[in-house]
């Protein structure tokens, strides 16, 4: 195959096919757009923008008006976030653009972080047409990060364009409408400034609502201020400008504490912003989508999943930045709910699992978070442990704090194994450092390791070091804690048990990769050989030593050693059996299971290599959990389920733990045509791969921190593995159908079967059958 040229390279920036933009790329943009592509063996692509046309098809679609948020579209940028639906109670006359911000929140400690630290909402926008709303055709374009279409009336029409852009965090919505709709209206309605979780829990003593916002114009920019009783305000300011037939509404959000700056920031980010037309806004905004989307691409033969998948990414990038806050169990986009705060046993860490395999580390608050509020993580332990110890509460706001500190019983969040009740809940921060070790192993990145992971892990792995004591048995037993979220405590709970197994390991891999001798590596060896065995019984794993597994539970808490953690993946008959009958015995209990179940159950079975089981999972969660617009709720709208699912869709396709890429470890027999391009591995691998017709006919693999290379490729019979300018490279046999390939810092691997030259070009598959648009198109 004819190599393709300089010029031809450059002008498609990537010989795998495809158009990367010249400007505007995210961070860690992919290796293919930096010159790593094979040009003696990939050409350039003739067909279609295969991303344009993934993209495309995932598009949501309305046809019907949405009555509520689990309905409707949503525009955010990690900070600013809008949810659109209809006025409830108003169907005909108004439609709803909701206005929340991630960083908006009280700041009384002193009730906690669900009411005195809690997310606060903000308001919302009515669009109100003159005439009656007759009817709508909506359409959320992915690849734009744009909302488009028509609103009818009995009037006329009002044609809409809506973002809220990426980098000036402003809404900006533009409305043409016809001769009898000229005179619709905006209206501004602000929320009362309390918790959320008012309407659903008691109120604690002493805690009041902040008071109402007030309204005023300032040289044409109106804006309300919202003053908080702790000092400080937050502040929604817009602006209307018309040019010709075209309204466009722009809307800012600043929030300052405990100085009132927020006001002045409004006024200046909405009066810079209004001065550019929307097209002009548009165009910044949609590079830099068009770039992001272009880190990876991913299509299957599913339609539904398929589109599901994009939908998360465009969920991902809308909610989340590195900068932002870690998200909330709704994102930035704050509705009625019980859970306004940040969770962290559980939701933050599925929301941020699919960012490593679909190339986006541009996004990892969690990292940051954990790095930059470090020190109020100590504020949270109680006083004796402070010095050496680390934890994070159940719940916190943006910076990490939970109010515990200043609880006048207690006095501090994290509670103490054996001695607290009710829950004394202790292996969150682990849990969360877990994520942290996934950004390194896929970056490679050491300043992660050493800046971040070690540092922090060390002081969350030394608490449980407090409390660890041998028993008549010679093992080190744990103290009772609290398995989230199953009733009781219980000593030698998995959940704590797990995570001090994958703790002590990770510290001990982590010193020596940094060149550390530590003066507690002998008492993390010990640990790992003497510690208590993870208590089971004849259904496989129990919560710990004290509460067998024996009532539904949504929770997989009690099983992390096998998901996500990988301390245990059934490498012995003995093992396997005991995952199997853990993970059926689990899900075997109707009547709590919850969406996340299902994603952790289609994870599990897919760490197993069963992709029929995963497929099934994910076809229950779809069916029985995900709402029009792929969101999710329990008893509020909570984001992670969705998110977490894609990343089972991920662990179907790819698996990189244990120092092993596996490709195609799980698929079902319906998945026979799949491509999949720039997946980013642990080991900083770049994958791309193709299967037709129930083959593997090539894998590529770039390194880009020169890992050992060790990959499960999947291709039946003899090989060849040749390099980025089709030359062979030599492989050793790794057994178990793998191979062991030297890669130094930029070069590339590409296997095929022996003598075989497939088509490399990167296109979509072909679905195996129609399926619907996600929104509420007309015919369900």
């Amino acid at each position: 195959m004819p190599s393709p040229s300089r010029r031809t390279v450059l002008a498609t920036g990537s010989a795998l096919g495809g158009t990367l933009l010249a400007t505007g790329l995210p961070a860690q943009a992919s290796a293919a757009a930096h010159g790593s592509a094979p040009e003696a063996l990939y050409a350039p692509s003739t067909s279609s923008d295969p991303w344009r046309a993934v993209l495309d098809d995932a598009d949501l679609v309305w046809e019907k008006m949405p009555k509520t948020w689990y309905e409707g579209p949503y525009l955010g940028n990690g900070f600013l976030g809008s949810g659109i639906y209809a006025e409830p109670g108003r169907e005909t006359e108004a439609v709803r653009f909701n206005i929340q911000h991630s960083e908006v929140q009280d700041h009384r400690p002193q009730f906690g972080s669900l009411f005195g630290l809690a997310r606060l909402p903000i308001g919302h926008f009515t669009l109100e047409p003159v005439g009656a709303i007759t009817g709508l055709d909506w359409r959320l374009g992915l690849r734009d990060a744009e909302l488009t279409g028509t609103l009818t009336t009995d009037r006329g029409t009002l044609t809409i364009r809506g973002l809220i852009h990426t980098t000036r965090s402003v809404l900006a919505v533009e409305v043409t409408p016809s001769k009898g709709e000229r005179d619709f209206r905006w209206v501004f309605h602000p929320a009362d400034a309390i918790s959320p979780r008012a309407a659903f829990k008691p109120i604690p003593p002493g805690y009041a609502g902040n008071p109402p916002a007030e309204i005023d114009e300032h040289d044409g920019v109106s804006a309300a201020v919202q003053p908080l009783l702790s000092g400080g305000q937050h502040v929604t300011a817009w602006r209307e400008r018309t040019r010709g037939s075209r309204r466009t509404l722009y809307v800012n959000v600043a929030h300052s504490y405990p100085k009132s700056t927020a006001l002045r920031q409004a006024l200046t980010t909405v009066r810079t912003t209004a001065l550019l037309p929307y097209d002009a806004l548009a165009l910044t905004h949609r590079a830099w989508w068009h770039a992001f989307y272009r880190k990876s691409f991913l299509s299957l033969p599913d339609a539904r999943i398929q589109r599901f998948y994009w939908i998360q990414l465009y969920k991902t990038a809308s909610a989340a930045r590195r900068d932002a806050p870690a998200m909330a169990t709704s994102g930035p986009w704050l509705e009625p709910t019980p859970w306004p705060a940040t969770w962290w046993n559980l939701n933050v860490q599925l929301e941020y699992w699919l960012i490593h395999g679909s190339n986006h580390l541009e996004l990892d608050a969690v990292t940051r978070s954990l790095s930059e509020f470090r020190d109020h993580l100590k504020a949270e332990m109680a006083p004796a442990y402070r010095g050496d110890s680390l934890g994070i509460p159940r719940t916190t706001d943006a910076s990490l704090v939970n109010g515990g500190a200043t609880d006048p019983v207690l006095g501090y969040g994290v509670g103490i194994p054996g001695q607290d009740p009710p829950t004394p809940e202790v292996g969150n921060l682990t849990w969360a450092l877990h994520n942290v070790w996934l950004s390194y192993r896929h970056t490679m990145d050491k300043s992660i390791l050493r800046d971040v992971l070690f540092p922090l892990l060390r002081k969350a792995i030394n608490y449980y070091l407090h409390f660890l004591e041998p028993g008549a048995d010679g093992k080190l037993h744990l103290p009772a804690t609290f398995s989230p979220e199953y009733g009781g405590n219980s000593r030698d709970c998995n959940y704590d048990l797990m995570l001090l197994t994958w703790g002590c390991r990770t510290l001990l891999e982590s010193a020596e990769l940094l060149g550390i001798n530590d003066k507690l590596a002998p008492r993390w060896r010990e640990v790992l050989a003497k510690r208590a065995a993870y208590p089971t019984d004849a259904n496989g794993f129990m919560i710990g030593a004290d509460i067998p597994f024996a009532k539904s539970h949504r929770h997989y808490s009690h099983l992390l050693a096998v998901y996500p953690l990988y301390e245990l993946t059934g490498d012995t008959q003995d093992e396997k059996a005991l995952i199997e009958k853990s993970l059926a015995h689990w899900v075997g209990f109707e009547g709590a299971l919850q969406g996340y179940t299902f994603t952790g159950a289609a994870s599990m079975s897919a760490l197993l290599g069963k992709g029929e089981d995963a497929l099934s999972y994910l076809g229950q969660l779809m069916n029985r959990f995900i709402q029009p617009n792929t969101m999710y709720k329990e008893s509020g709208p909570v984001i992670e389920t969705p998110l977490s699912a894609a990343q089972s869709v991920h662990d179907m396709i790819c698996q990189s733990w244990g120092d092993v890429i596996r490709v195609f470890p799980a698929l079902p027999a319906a998945w026979a045509d799949l491509t999949v391009h720039d997946f980013r591995t642990q080991g900083a691998f770049l994958l791309s791969a193709v299967r037709k017709g129930g083959q593997t006919r090539w894998v590529r693999l770039v390194s880009e921190a020169g890992a050992p290379c060790v990959v499960r490729h999947g291709i039946a019979g003899a090989i060849d593995v040749r390099d980025g300018h089709g030359r062979p490279l030599r492989y050793k046999d790794a057994g178990d159908g793998a191979i062991q390939v030297t890669l130094r810092k930029g070069e590339s691997a590409l296997i095929t079967a022996k003598g075989d030259r497939p088509d490399l070009r990167i296109a979509p598959v072909e679905p195996n059958e129609e399926a619907p648009r996600w929104g509420l198109p007309a015919t369900p």
